[in-house]
């Protein structure tokens, strides 16, 4: 299964869709990707929707800390949305679930934003 994002705006956040596997490859250069092209275009409020997203290897969770440090730099905020268990379990051992702002609802995802 290949990676996909799509991007959608909700007030001033750009949510981004994301639905495959986040691995070594395709799946990690969509995401760097698409991260590069909002920050760019100077979107550096960006809500990542995991609930798609079926599998992360190493790679991938080194693509996510890579995007979170992309955003932070352009004084920026990236959260992560709707994790699968999968991916919350991955987040847990790796001790990156107190790094990442991580929400269940993208309602109050966005509100989280800094205005």
């Amino acid at each position: 299964m290949t990676m996909k994002a799509n991007n959608r705006q909700v007030g001033g956040v750009t949510i981004v869709d994301l639905s495959g596997r986040i691995t070594l490859g395709e799946g990690s250069v969509v995401l760097r990707d698409t991260i590069r092209d909002l920050v760019s275009k100077g979107k550096n409020k960006i809500l990542l929707n995991l609930a798609d997203v079926t599998y992360i290897d190493s790679s991938g969770i080194g693509e996510l800390v890579s995007a979170f440090t992309t955003v932070r730099n352009q004084n920026g905020e990236l959260k992560l949305l709707k994790l699968t268990k999968k991916v919350h379990d991955l987040l847990q051992i790796t001790k990156l679930y107190t790094v990442f702002d991580i929400k269940d609802d993208e309602a109050i995802a966005v509100q989280a934003f800094t205005q």
